[in-house]
Formats: C-alpha cells, structure tokens, sequence
C-alpha cells in the first residue's frame, strides 16, 4: 500500500504510525524549553499564546499547565481530535491552514519543532511568517523553532533501523532539490507502508529574507533548548525570536 502524498504531511502525520516511531520525544527536554523561553520573553500568567502545528498538543497542555491562555491549531485533524479531549476554558484546539492568519492577537507566537517549510509553493513559506506576523498584539513576540540545516546535513544519518513493539521502520535520509527527505518504510499486519518526510533546508539566511521580505524584526537567535547562542556548524537547533 503506497502512502505517499505531494502533500505528505496531511497523509503521515494523520496515521497512527507517525506517533508511533516518535513516540519517545524528550517531554522533559521540551517542558524545560517551554520554561525557558516563556521566562525569556516575560510572559505573565493568563497571556495568551498560538501554538502554531501543534500536533497532539504536547507543548499547548504544559504551557497551559504553566497559566497562560493556549489555541493549538494543526491541520492536522486527527491530532485536533485527540488534543480536544484536554481543552479548557484557557486550552483550545482548531484545525487551521497556519500559511493564513489566525482571527485573534496573541501576546506570543510558537511555531515548534520544525513544524516549517512543508510547502510545495515556496510562497507559502512567506506567508505563514506574514501570517505569524499578522497574529501578534502590539507587544508579541513570535518564536520559530527549527532544525540547523548545516549541522543536520553535515551529520546526516543516511540509513537507520528502528523497531518499535512489532514493527521495524527502515529509514533513509537524504539531500535532493533544496528539501532534506527522510523515506520510511515498514509492514504491518501483512501490509506494506511507505511515507516521505520533506522540508526545506532553510538556513538562517534563508530566514533573514523572508523577514525581509515580511518587513519582520529578528531579534535573537540561539541554538539550543537551553537558549544558548547559536553556532552555524555545532548548534543542532536554530531559534528564531522576532517580532
């Protein structure tokens, strides 16, 4: 059975497979981001933030946890489902296209996890950073959070094997046309699977223009969750605070 899409992250991350191989994601590692970049920017409790790709909402529950007033959107409607079961009256889920402007202002802005440069249409890219932009109050700050392409590329794993409870997931990475793909293939109950992973290896002066591009202000950068300063060739992460 082929699952491949030319919009793939609508087919993969909407599986019960995708949740499966990451399954073991740090959650203490990104608590402690969440800590310290809502202690970075100030916010105060009851603040409201857009957890922008919010997947299943790990990163909305605890900022929720934490007191501030949370909207996870993904277009992701499976995920919107599951995380809707942890809604409050300060914790809300939607399904929401994030290259449009969301209807409210927010006093912050997270765009986690490499959950950026999926699209096809390289204008897409632009707009959701305008449509970052758009969904700020006049003191917002908005925070992308993303893969250092130069340090992924320069350590790129090109094969890997990873069995998970009665499944084993062969995986290849590789560069191809300005996008990093990651092909995973796997059978289960006599079936076989096939899902592509692509992002754009974007680099930190591809973000520059499209700031530029957006009339947007960056103002820091670092390369780690622990928000230290950001190194082109040894930083796994690229942070990206603007406004």
């Amino acid at each position: 059975m082929l699952k491949d899409s030319i919009m793939w992250y609508t087919s993969w991350f909407d599986t019960p497979y995708y949740h499966i191989l990451y399954k073991d994601r740090d959650h203490t590692e990104a608590k402690n981001f969440m800590d310290n970049l809502t202690n970075y920017l100030s916010l105060e409790t009851g603040e409201k933030i857009l957890d922008l790709a919010c997947g299943k909402g790990r990163h909305s529950i605890y900022l929720n946890q934490l007191g501030y007033d949370v909207t996870g959107v993904d277009l992701s409607k499976n995920s919107i489902t599951y995380a809707s079961q942890y809604e409050n009256e300060t914790l809300k889920f939607k399904v929401h296209d994030m290259s449009q402007p969301y209807f409210e202002k927010f006093s912050a802005v997270f765009n986690l996890f490499t959950s950026f440069g999926y699209f096809d249409n390289e204008e897409d890219n632009l707009n959701t950073i305008k449509a970052i932009s758009s969904n700020l109050n006049e003191n917002g700050f908005a925070v992308i959070d993303f893969m250092n392409v130069d340090y992924i590329i320069e350590n790129l794993v090109p094969e890997e094997v990873k069995k998970i409870g009665n499944i084993t997931f062969n995986i290849k990475r590789f560069l191809k046309d300005g996008y990093i793909f990651k092909e995973i293939r796997f059978r289960d109950n006599n079936e076989d699977f096939f899902f592509t992973e692509r992002v754009k290896s974007i680099t930190l002066e591809g973000f520059k223009e499209y700031f530029k591009n957006a009339n947007i202000d960056l103002l820091d950068i670092f390369g780690n969750y622990q928000l230290q300063k950001f190194q082109k060739n040894t930083s796994p992460r690229l942070i990206l605070i603007f406004k």
